[in-house]
């Protein structure tokens, strides 16, 4: 009984705060119907294909000593990918230091020659022109010049060679360390340690996923249809939407399948990009048309068809709607929707008719439209989307 008499009494404590909870407006966040730009489309198959992947050599050949990626390492540019066994490489340096430094030794007592010949010369031409010398000893002072400045000229000959030489010597100690030549990621190791590399021999292979594009085979009846930098819409076969620019149309045709090679370049994609991953592109091939677009977030399945709520003075109001093809995240309206109207994507699946709502708007727009208030046409002038080629369901 003191139970019963304490259940009464906590009712009637609560009472009025539940009847107020309940009336409380439910809050909903609302988007606009807008107005796109809208193409027939066909759909064709699409590849991403990376802008860069190499098959890194080795420039020298030796024995590997360390190899220090593996597969599926992600590695930036400078980064090093394996070392060539470099004792030998830093011998031949030195010796080629060596060889520098005599050769310059030489060159320079090659020049002290030619600076004392070239004094016996002149003295021996003062004294002929006064004929107190013969003319055999003029020539032979002019022969000994001679040599010495030939002595001179090939000695410089071997600084330039010796110089060479430490040049070679220095790049091939400095390409004993194979290094990423950019970013990317490691899909292929070619040798281990221990192992000989040749000259041209693949260490490892790189990726580049982050510059990417798109190679489609395009029929060719549709190519005059392509427009210069027009925007493509595609999803991937996990579901991720990509968004791409016509960079060219190749001029080559093949003759068994009369398609051409288009290259797309990639503006936006979802999810991770895979080099070879596959794609489906909705390509237009008719001018673009303008229709009203509704959220898909906005659409709830009913026994009459496809219904929104709309937001009117604080009011949801239940509409029934016919809708068309697929636009990006939103759907084509055939009927019962306006550009300008404000309705519920969140909140929407637990609304009743005539039930009072508190909109918040999702982007910043009109919360809600009131009666007699024209908004304007929404995304009008915003880059085209192109339809896919199925109907909703």
């Amino acid at each position: 009984m003191p139970k019963k008499i304490f259940f009464v009494a906590l009712l009637f404590l609560l009472g009025p705060t539940l009847v107020h909870a309940q009336g409380r407006p439910a809050g909903v966040l609302t988007d606009l119907v807008t107005t796109e730009e809208t193409s027939e489309t066909i759909s064709i198959f699409g590849e991403l294909v990376a802008e860069r992947q190499s098959r890194v050599a080795a420039r020298i050949s030796g024995v590997a000593d360390t190899v220090s990626v593996e597969i599926g390492d992600k590695v930036a540019s400078g980064d090093i990918l394996a070392t060539i066994d470099g004792e030998l490489l830093s011998i031949e340096l030195s010796r080629a230091e060596a060889d520098l430094s005599v050769a310059e030794a030489a060159a320079q007592t090659s020049r002290l020659q030619v600076d004392t010949a070239q004094t016996a010369y002149s003295r021996a031409e003062r004294l002929q022109q006064r004929s107190i010398i013969s003319n055999a000893t003029y020539e032979e002072r002019l022969n000994v010049l001679s040599v010495a400045k030939g002595r001179q000229a090939e000695a410089e000959a071997r600084v330039n060679v010796a110089k060479m030489a430490l040049r070679r010597a220095k790049y091939d100690l400095n390409n004993a360390t194979v290094r990423a030549p950019f970013d990317g990621i490691v899909i292929e190791v070619g040798t281990e340690v221990g192992q000989f590399v040749g000259v041209g021999t693949e260490v490892a292979r790189l990726i580049d996923t982050g510059d990417i594009r798109v190679e489609a085979n395009v029929p060719a009846r549709f190519i005059e249809a392509l427009q210069p930098d027009q925007t493509i819409y595609g999803e991937t076969g996990s579901g991720g939407a990509v968004v791409l620019k016509l960079r060219a149309a190749l001029p080559t045709e093949s003759s068994a399948t009369r398609t051409r090679p288009v290259i797309f370049d990639v503006v936006s994609k979802e999810g991770i990009a895979a080099a070879g991953q596959s794609l489906t592109l909705e390509l237009p091939i008719s001018a673009p048309r303008e229709v009203h677009a509704v959220p898909k977030d906005a659409l709830i399945q009913s026994r009459d068809g496809w219904q929104v709520f709309l937001a009117k003075d604080g009011i949801a109001e239940p509409r029934t709607v016919a809708i068309g093809i697929a636009l990006g995240d939103r759907y084509e309206v055939v009927s019962g929707l306006e550009a300008g109207d404000v309705v519920v994507v969140r909140g929407n699946e637990r609304l009743r008719p005539g039930q009072q709502i508190a909109p918040t708007p999702v982007n910043g727009q009109p919360a809600e439209k009131k009666q007699g208030e024209q908004i304007g046409e929404g995304n009008i002038g915003q880059p085209q989307k192109q339809a896919s080629a199925r109907a909703a369901e």
